[in-house]
């Protein structure tokens, strides 16, 4: 299959040869003709399949081939995201892949001036894309009128619901027109977004791939047994084994994500945060040092780092295990990305236990044990009664950290990157 033979137009065609994109994705292959075709589409895809171009492509075209003005303070179509950088990220696609056509895009969140956005709106635009929160705020000042709207785009639908945003998605279907196209993408299909698919959606054809259960055969996964107490210096000792290597570190707060980053950066290695509490400005900058190598470890929160795919990352770390299964495989699938192989170590304590027992699961095998001298694996058959890390072996991770610490203060990469500054509200 091509992208020729799914009904694209040539100016898209030639788009897609710039960004060297020749080969459609299984989502993109399934979801872009029911859009093309006008109807309301239900995908379930994980991070990192291709969807936003599953939507976007088609999009694009049906927008050209309609013609007509855009709206004064209005939009053709809407783009709702969960956070700023996955706004970003497809606004960056609209952008791309409809530089052949005379389409025109605003991306609106918080954490930066709405005064430009307010001035882009006022001229209208054809393609919106918006975090929940801030398109409220431009309603409420009067800056955007949502009853234009002919498609209507919910992506990480699962996240928006996670982080709270149910009721101002509700208020803005509200505003939107009965009679619209809806297009709703989520990597998971709890009962909440089942439901707001029968309220909200015609007759949807649902899209689905590569079914959440399955991790990616390049990465090698493992898990250590150790105290909460203990999980400092064992990531500590993971960072400075695997020293030189782009690393993220998933924990489950945004306060635990700045005291790692303390901690991790105290020891000598460069860290930065990531979490919605953090400026637009800050996570710009924090990112920008990853992907260029300055910070050689990133450390996140799962709300934040949707969206992100920076490429090279070789190591995931799960500080915390995540409460939800699925959540596992969105982590370790940054790593082991474009063909390379990746390595993806969670630090589990007494208290993860019951979480572990639902990822294995979930992936449907167990995950290798690792001990904390060498970091090789070990029979799982001695520890399939998943025993807490015993308390005697804790002096080994002094070790293990204080030869960590050596091992990073020896290189020379830059030390703090992004020191934590005043928060900001998530948008």
């Amino acid at each position: 299959m091509t992208f020729n033979e799914l009904g694209l137009n040539r100016p898209i065609l030639e788009a897609l040869i710039t960004q060297a994109h020749d080969t459609p994705t299984p989502i993109q292959t399934k979801a872009i003709p029911p859009i093309l075709a006008g109807r309301d589409v239900v995908g379930i895809a994980q991070t990192g399949t291709g969807k936003t171009a599953a939507f976007m492509l088609p999009l694009l075209q049906r927008l050209s081939r309609a013609g007509g003005a855009t709206p004064p303070f209005g939009a053709r179509a809407l783009v709702l995201s969960p956070t700023r950088e996955l706004s970003a990220q497809i606004h960056k696609a609209a952008v791309d892949y409809g530089c052949r056509l005379k389409l025109t895009s605003a991306c609106v969140v918080g954490g930066v001036s709405i005064r430009p956005q307010k001035q882009k709106l006022a001229r209208g635009v054809d393609i919106l894309v918006a975090t929940p929160g801030r398109l409220l705020d431009l309603v409420d000042q009067g800056s955007v009128r949502l009853d234009r709207v002919e498609t209507l785009i919910l992506d990480e639908a699962d996240q928006m619901l996670d982080i709270g945003f149910l009721p101002a998605i509700r208020r803005i279907l509200s505003m939107v027109p009965r009679k619209r196209q809806t297009l709703l993408f989520s990597a998971t299909m709890p009962a909440e977004i089942r439901n707001l698919s029968a309220r909200h959606l015609s007759e949807p054809v649902e899209v689905s791939v590569s079914p959440v259960a399955v991790t990616a055969d390049r990465i090698e996964q493992s898990v250590m047994h150790v105290g909460t107490a203990d999980k400092m210096a064992a990531l500590t000792g993971l960072l400075g084994a695997h020293a030189g290597k782009r690393a993220i570190v998933f924990t489950r707060t945004k306060r635990g994500a700045d005291r790692v980053t303390r901690q991790v950066t105290a020891n000598g290695i460069g860290a930065a945060a990531i979490h919605g509490n953090k400026s637009q400005g800050q996570r710009e900058r924090a990112l920008a040092a990853f992907r260029h190598g300055a910070c050689p470890v990133l450390v996140a929160t799962d709300i934040a780092a949707r969206g992100i795919d920076v490429p090279g990352v070789e190591l995931v770390v799960n500080f915390d295990l995540p409460n939800v299964p699925e959540i596992y495989i969105h982590r370790i699938g940054r790593t082991a990305r474009a063909g390379a192989s990746g390595l993806a170590v969670s630090l589990c304590s007494g208290e993860d236990r019951t979480c572990l027992r639902d990822i294995e699961r979930l992936i449907k095998r167990r995950i290798d044990v690792r001990d904390g001298t060498g970091f090789k694996a070990v029979d799982n058959q001695a520890k399939q009664n998943r025993q807490p890390y015993p308390q005697r072996e804790a002096s080994r991770w002094a070790s293990v950290a204080a030869a960590g610490a050596r091992a990073a203060s020896c290189s020379e990469r830059e030390p703090a990157c992004v020191q934590p500054e005043r928060n900001s509200p998530l948008t």
